[in-house]
């Protein structure tokens, strides 16, 4: 059995607005290129940001952007090439396997894939009782009890108690895999695509589970997705990512109506229908997204924006601040020299 770990191993964190603060993560991936030759993938490139206690931050972009990557580091499922990682006053970044592994019950994820993610030698019951058992959160004599709750929680027959996790519905098992992440009671949550593996009326279904679940336990989430229609639904703040950067940072109804950064705008106008968003920018970017081995030197996305001076393709841009909660990282945005309307003006000009 392994050797318990003592509560002095790590510092219980204090009571903190900020549930979560990240500061200059870097994920790269080294790769073969040729016999001799070893290059980076630029996953997560310098991303800085902060989830509050009891909000859900949404994180969207382009399969790629590295925005799946970002969620597992800052869980620290895998270890940052560099950068920070505080989960309120821990630096997580610090942590050996012992006393990280104490805060593991205060982390979870939920995964994209709810098959993959079960173990098929399990039954589901076992899986959701799995992490109680494991961080002696409950005896065991009360944890069948305790997986009663959680499955009720989630919309969970008991009938399913004794199934293995192929005889389930992928919606029934996304549930599963839900449930196993709220049982050690976490106070972060990264949700990783949960919904983009099922039909269109399990997501709906399962997306009332999580708006019903926010605002009953007050979780402080990641949302990841690239669905923006969910992100609308559920989440408080959007930060969008292009190329392991993150390009514009805000409260979600700003972001969906008033996009700052041309990328965000181009991401809107992939929504279909004016209705969800109240506008009308419909802007479409040339040409396809670099390559993240070697990136654009300065602002990522100028070989492909519409708007791009040669300042755009000097000088690497930061995240700057044009509103109460609102940044972006466009020199032009910042500046007043673009804006939403300037992206349908684009649009016409292209499709001309």
């Amino acid at each position: 059995m392994a050797e318990p770990v003592q509560a002095t191993d790590v510092p219980v964190p204090a009571p903190d607005p900020v549930m979560l603060a990240i500061e200059n993560l870097v994920k790269h991936y080294p790769i073969k290129t040729g016999a001799f030759r070893t290059e980076q993938v630029r996953a997560v490139d310098g991303v800085s940001l902060s989830v509050r206690r009891g909000e859900t931050l949404g994180l969207v972009g382009e399969s790629g952007c590295g925005k799946s990557t970002l969620g597992r580091v800052a869980l620290r499922l895998e270890a940052p090439t560099s950068g920070s990682i505080h989960f309120r006053e821990v630096d997580l970044t610090r942590l050996d396997g012992r006393r990280l592994r104490r805060l593991r019950p205060k982390l979870q994820m939920v995964f994209q894939d709810p098959l993959g993610s079960l173990n098929p030698r399990m039954k589901v019951w076992q899986t959701v009782a799995e992490p109680l058992l494991l961080h002696r959160l409950v005896a065991p004599g009360g944890v069948r009890i305790e997986v009663h709750d959680l499955f009720n929680r989630v919309g969970l027959s008991d009938e399913l108690f004794d199934r293995y996790p192929h005889e389930l519905s992928g919606g029934q098992q996304q549930r599963v895999g839900i449930a196993r992440a709220l049982a050690p009671n976490p106070d972060l949550v990264v949700l990783d695509e949960p919904t983009s593996a099922l039909d269109v009326s399990v997501q709906a279904k399962l997306i009332n589970l999580l708006r019903r679940l926010k605002e009953e336990l007050r979780l402080t989430q990641v949302f990841i997705s690239h669905d923006l229609s969910v992100i609308g639904y559920l989440t408080d703040r959007v930060a969008v990512m292009y190329l392991g950067e993150v390009v514009e940072l805000g409260p979600t109804a700003e972001i969906f109506t008033e996009p700052r950064h041309p990328y965000t705008g181009a991401l809107m106008s992939a929504v279909p229908g004016d209705d969800l968003l109240d506008r009308k920018t419909r802007l479409m970017l040339p040409g396809e997204v670099p390559s993240p081995i070697k990136p654009p030197p300065a602002c990522r996305l100028a070989p492909r924006c519409p708007f791009a001076k040669d300042r755009c393709r000097q000088e690497k841009q930061v995240l700057r601040t044009v509103g109460a909660e609102h940044m972006v990282a466009c020199w032009r945005a910042a500046e007043g020299e673009i804006s939403t309307e300037d992206f349908e003006r684009s649009r016409v000009a292209l499709e001309v």
